[in-house]
């Protein structure tokens, strides 16, 4: 179905649900109708974290079907505000209060949900302390920064009894659950190996150096729960990604997090008895890029199953001819699975069924949003409601972002990982295991649980 007629049948379904004409009940618009009929279920929302996943949330607080009011605009850099409040003057016909502080935002009574979108230093620490006060939360991938907390996600999930979804937005494409489906039901045989990849073309970034920090950035609280240090130029802007362990997960936290989502959904795994990874830095040796940007990691599972991972940063060569994606591996045929949609091939090669979707999801575009994260978001509002079943809860997330973490750890330990394949925990290697959790700032340490 096309954006269009996807936004043509939302309007007619809640208008036909609703009973509304072009002026509901005593004069009132339909659209300011339906937000008084729909008080009772109205979701209070907050963003925190303004940066380049904005745009995956105008359309889905925008639709009148989410019946979600935009409470609070969050960032730790204040300019980040009034830029995030102007886009959605679009799409919203009232204005979100702005709050730069995160903790005042959780500690409103009339908050409903958050929807966090901080750097992946914030995203297991924003959740919890969201769950701790009684939200639901929409946190984007990776939803931990380490494996430790991607257990404390799932314990706190269970304690606190709330709706958690991270934005593995491809769970909830059609297209995508369509070939899902036909797969573990035998459309290609028994699933035995998945191909997952990602080519990009980032260039060089600065060298950092200290400098004052940034007018109106609150440094404190964009460290949150990482130790202290000096802030050093560019690094709120993106480039955290790529300057160490203290805020980032490397390109695959960052972006394999997708496709090996995908790849274990398809192969109906979880976790892995062994992680073999060869990477490295082999573009712009000189620049302040202090990651890995090339990686091949190798995932074992019982039953004989495998998972690899293709992820190249910054050599754009499209080896399965497109710049992200997943193959899966039959015995009586293959699968190519992306954002756009699948392809179905038997097992001499020849396509014997497509389907390609209409769609405007980012793929490896700066920043996102599109109709599949509109209906992922969609789904978690509902799924608040008790409306739907989770299309992904955050148990599948956070096992799919462990994969991210391993093949991080095998990679700063240059070591192969031996696991324990009930719960992910390395058993070959302390050196290995120690940075199953991080250092965490005075006073920021996780729940005990």
């Amino acid at each position: 179905m096309s954006k269009q007629n996807r936004r043509e049948f939302i309007k007619k379904s809640t208008a036909a649900t609703l009973g509304l004409s072009a002026l509901g009940a005593v004069g009132f618009s339909a659209k300011s109708y339906g937000r008084i009929l729909g008080a009772n279920e109205r979701l209070n929302v907050a963003i925190a974290g303004l940066g380049r996943r904005l745009g995956a949330f105008y359309e889905p607080i925008g639709l009148e079907s989410s019946n979600v009011n935009l409470l609070y605009l969050c960032d730790a850099m204040q300019s980040q505000m009034p830029k995030a409040a102007k886009n959605f003057e679009k799409y919203i016909s009232y204005a979100p209060k702005l709050e730069q502080n995160i903790l005042k935002v959780l500690d409103d009574k009339e908050l409903d949900v958050l929807i966090n979108a901080t750097p992946d230093h914030w995203h297991a620490p924003g959740t919890w302390l969201a769950l701790e006060r009684g939200k639901h939360v929409y946190v984007e991938k990776p939803c931990s920064h380490n494996p430790r907390e991607g257990e404390l996600l799932i314990a706190l999930q269970k304690k606190y009894n709330k709706v958690v979804q991270m934005g593995n937005q491809q769970r909830s494409a059609p297209e995508s659950r369509e070939i899902i489906a036909a797969i573990h039901n035998g459309a290609i045989g028994k699933a035995y190996m998945a191909k997952a990849f990602y080519s990009n073309n980032r260039g060089a970034v600065p060298n950092p150096v200290q400098q004052a920090v940034p007018a109106g950035l609150d440094w404190e609280l964009f460290q949150g729960p990482a130790p202290r240090k000096p802030y050093m130029h560019d690094t709120w802007d993106y480039n955290w990604h790529w300057y160490g362990w203290d805020y980032g997960t490397a390109e695959t936290g960052n972006n394999a997090t997708h496709e090996l989502d995908v790849a274990r959904w398809a192969l109906q795994v979880d976790y892995p008895s062994e992680v073999m990874v060869v990477s490295g830095k082999m573009h712009y040796p000189e620049d302040g890029w202090t990651m890995y940007d090339t990686m091949d990691a190798t995932f074992k599972f019982g039953d004989n199953k495998v998972i690899q991972w293709d992820g190249k940063s910054r050599n754009n060569y499209k080896t399965y001819g497109s710049d992200r994606g997943t193959i899966i591996y039959g015995t009586e045929g293959s699968v190519y699975v992306d954002r756009g949609g699948y392809k179905q091939f038997d097992r001499t090669g020849k396509e014997i069924k497509s389907n390609l979707a209409k769609n405007n999801e980012g793929g490896t575009v700066l920043g996102g949003g599109g109709d599949m994260s509109t209906t992922h978001v969609v789904n978690f509002f509902n799924a608040v409601r008790g409306k739907e079943k989770q299309n992904s809860n955050i148990e599948e997330g956070a096992v799919s972002t462990l994969l991210c973490h391993l093949a991080n750890i095998s990679s700063r330990t240059g070591e192969t990982l031996i696991c324990d394949p009930k719960n992910g925990h390395i058993t070959n290697s302390q050196k290995a295991m120690a940075l199953w959790t991080r250092e965490y700032e005075k006073g920021w340490e996780p729940p005990k649980i």
